[in-house]
């Protein structure tokens, strides 16, 4: 499954960070990391700092699915509203989760610390915006319930909306003091760097025809024929886990992105701050570390990739139109413009554990808006799940709950 179109800001700026061979000969491991994006890498960092024999493979070159396309916005927030969750799974499921993510976010800055990683790790600010009038109360509900639980936030008036990051046409927001921004592209590849010099051996572009799973482990076979014994397999391989898994368990979706060029002028009353807002489906907002403004957002549902590129150039005129609504005072000429696939669940949550039909194995699929967040989540799932210990979200987060 194609992914992503055309070239996206992130796989351009870095170009080729670095390269690994296919696998070419059979091999035993203890520990396979199936998919080398931003969870396959962090999943597969856990596990060497753990200390197990560990291989990572991906069926393309390295972090070329979501982790070239995401636009690495860091938001503890959920797709599902915080007083909705609480109403689908329960206050404690619902709190758990969302302060989870609050956490991950701090957990992926020390990462990135740790590694001394140049993907530009920044925390910033948060701003949920009303769309519409009619948003308000609804809105207004959510600010209530995050306070509630305190999270760190606080209500902003359109006029205050306005003179701060000089937006038009709002209707009041959320403001929270946890946030941030990320190359993941890059984090993806230094962190596989990083352990590569541990033990951890990678390969790309090996993809897998056939897998038997057992209770003692697993044997995969290659296009090539080679032949991986793994005692656990762990798959990271985001949407590519529909091929798999015939379980009706998310819906895939088209996101389109666009990024300007390279601006002379001060963007600094909006570089600290991560925008979204309550349309449906809502646009989301960004500045890179380059001096760029990014936007993105009109999802649709997805048919076929050859479907979702074709809407790339009538897509980014929209987002263009939305951005200079929001901010008629700034100049934007679009240098990139993209589409991605991703995956909406029912409730906003990712999928992460054991699946009954595939016995030796664990997944960690950090569907939705902040796919990044659930992924540093996934790392202490997986090394509660190989110690043999039990994890506060495994029941929140398992499948056919």
């Amino acid at each position: 499954m194609k992914l992503r179109s055309n070239e996206p800001f992130w796989l351009v700026k870095n170009g080729l960070i670095n390269s690994y061979p296919s696998l070419d000969r059979d091999i035993e491991t203890e520990i396979l990391v199936v998919g080398s994006g931003i969870t396959g890498s962090l999943i597969a960092h856990r596990c060497i700092a753990e200390g197990y024999e560990t291989t990572l493979i991906d069926r393309r070159e390295i972090a070329h699915g979501s982790s070239s396309a995401t636009t690495s916005m860091l938001q503890y927030e959920i797709d599902t509203a915080l007083f909705e969750l609480v109403e689908m799974i329960g206050e404690k499921a619902a709190v758990e989760s969302y302060w989870a993510c609050f956490n991950s976010i701090d957990d992926l800055g020390k990462i990135s610390k740790q590694i001394k990683s140049t993907c530009g790790f920044k925390k910033k600010e948060s701003v949920y915006m009303a769309a519409l009038k009619k948003d308000l109360p609804w809105l207004t509900k959510e600010f209530q319930a995050r306070e509630k639980h305190g999270f760190p936030v606080s209500w902003l008036e359109p006029a205050e909306i306005e003179e701060k990051f000089g937006m038009a046409g709002t209707f009041g927001g959320i403001s929270s003091a946890q946030g941030g921004s990320i190359d993941a592209f890059c984090l993806a590849h230094e962190l596989l760097q990083y352990n590569q010099q541990r033990g951890l051996l990678v390969y790309d572009k090996t993809d897998l025809v056939k897998k038997e799973h057992t209770k003692s482990g697993a044997e995969l076979t290659t296009e090539y024929g080679n032949v991986i014994k793994a005692k656990k397999v762990i798959y990271c391989n985001g949407f590519e886990s529909t091929e798999m898994i015939k379980d009706k368990f998310v819906d895939l979706l088209s996101t389109y992105a666009i990024v300007g060029e390279i601006s002379e002028d001060d963007h600094s009353h909006i570089s600290e701050t991560l925008f979204w807002n309550t349309a449906d489906p809502y646009i989301y907002m960004r500045t890179t570390d380059d001096n760029r403004i990014l936007i993105g957002g009109e999802d649709e549902e997805f048919v076929d990739p050859a479907k979702r590129d074709s809407m790339i150039t009538g897509k980014s005129a929209k987002l263009e139109k939305k951005l200079k609504k929001l901010l008629p005072g700034v100049k934007f000429r679009t240098d990139f413009a993209w589409a991605g696939t991703f995956g909406e669940t029912k409730d906003g949550l990712p999928y992460i554990g054991e699946h009954p039909n595939f016995p030796s194995a664990y997944f960690v699929l950090g569907f939705g808006g902040n796919g990044i967040t659930f992924s540093v989540i996934g790392m202490d799932m997986v090394a509660a799940k190989l110690k043999g210990e039990e994890h506060p979200l495994d029941e929140v987060f398992r499948f056919r709950r």
